[in-house]
């Protein structure tokens, strides 16, 4: 048996756990980040190439000024690195008139003073050609959002970490975790064991397995998401905007532009099939039904965009009952801290997240108002954060 001392170790690093890691390197935290896949990988929530960035948020507008810092953290990265991880081509959030999504994007974006533009349907397709929607549906454009690449984000993350001395182990499995006061242990699936001060979970649809004894409400749901060929017509390029849609009786779907030939990609935001983490079907094409559902938005909404589908996708999604994350203390160790349930749409706050699980580990609280997303929404527990 093996045993190393770390001040954090992290369980779980993927989009959330590697932003951690780096934040705590630096400021000079001896970490270790563990999991059972490489870092990036395929079988979480961050694969796929892309992600949106929206400021105007219909998903709540108490997550805005997360997200803002999470942007601002997000181009400091960029500076420090020389990479490219944020593409600014504008969002839009498209719905019906009585829409409480596209609604919440443009109250948000008024109380939080961000620019926007408000289109009815006859505006939004001048702009657009390549869009089509029902005479009464209306829509916000917020020029300043556009999207992550997601995989160069966690990527960039993972070696900045090792710059910084943080050790990662990758392909290990955590099969327990054994907390005291003073230290947590972390045993892996080969009895290994880890031994930290602190530790910080976030291993996405997993978090249920490797705490049960919270009984959190988190369940995983198979998603799926495809790119499809557009017409000859640049209507879906580096002009277009990254996309949601809610729509009437079709679905909520999300996409992005076509901005590097491989076509214009979408993916569906609501429904899903509830699965083991351990036991998903990772195959797109193992039954048409997925491709089928894509086009039927596609050809109702984005008709020329309806092409061959050159590629197609499973991800992850841990939806929450709220579908509002949760972080928080371990509400019997102060000294274990979690964060998961991110219900699709987490992505673009990792960078603020990581600096937020960071403050936490570190001084057991946060600059950030996270208290919003606490674990008491769902349960009688203790003061935490």
């Amino acid at each position: 048996m093996n045993e190393h001392a770390y001040d954090v170790a992290i369980i779980g690093g993927g989009t959330m756990g590697i932003a951690t890691a780096y934040y705590l390197a630096k400021r000079n935290q001896k970490v270790l980040v563990i999991d059972q896949y490489s870092i990036p990988n395929l079988f979480g929530s961050h694969h796929g190439e892309t992600r949106i960035l929206r400021l105007g948020y219909g998903n709540g507008g108490t997550y805005v000024p997360l997200v803002k810092e999470s942007l601002d953290l997000w181009k400091e990265l960029e500076n420090e690195t020389g990479k490219t991880l944020f593409n600014q081509t504008g969002a839009i959030s498209v719905g019906y008139p009585d829409s409480d999504f596209v609604k919440e994007t443009i109250d948000s974006s008024i109380k939080y003073n961000l620019a926007y533009e408000e289109l009815d349907a006859k505006g939004l397709m001048e702009r657009w050609p390549g869009i089509t929607v029902p005479e009464d549906y209306v829509a916000c454009y917020d020029p300043h959002s556009g999207f992550l690449y997601s995989e160069e984000c966690v990527l960039t993350y993972k070696e900045e970490c090792e710059k910084l001395g943080v050790t990662i182990l990758e392909n290990q499995r955590v099969e327990d975790i054994q907390v005291s006061d003073v230290e947590v242990k972390v045993i892996t699936a080969a009895n290994d064991t880890l031994i930290a001060r602190k530790a910080v979970v976030t291993a996405g649809a997993w978090i249920p397995k490797l705490l049960p004894e919270l009984q959190l409400e988190i369940k995983p749901l198979r998603k799926t998401f495809g790119w499809f060929e557009t017409s000859e017509e640049d209507l879906y390029g580096s002009q277009f905007p990254c996309f949601v849609f809610d729509t009437h009786n079709v679905g909520h779907y999300y996409g992005f532009p076509d901005y590097n030939g491989q076509g214009l990609k979408v993916g569906r935001m609501d429904l899903g099939e509830e699965v083991d983490p351990d036991e998903l079907n990772r195959d797109f094409f193992s039954t048409p039904k997925e491709e089928e559902d894509l086009r039927s938005f596609l050809s109702r909404f984005l008709p020329q965009a309806n092409g061959r589908l050159n590629d197609g996708k499973v991800c992850l999604f841990s939806m929450t009952p709220d579908e509002d994350f949760i972080i928080d203390f371990h509400p019997e160790h102060s000294n274990l801290i979690f964060a998961g349930g991110f219900s699709g749409h987490g992505f673009k706050f990792a960078s603020a997240i990581g600096k937020t699980l960071s403050e936490l580990a570190i001084e057991g609280k946060s600059e950030q108002d996270i208290s919003f997303l606490r674990l008491n929404r769902f349960y009688n527990v203790s003061e935490s954060i």
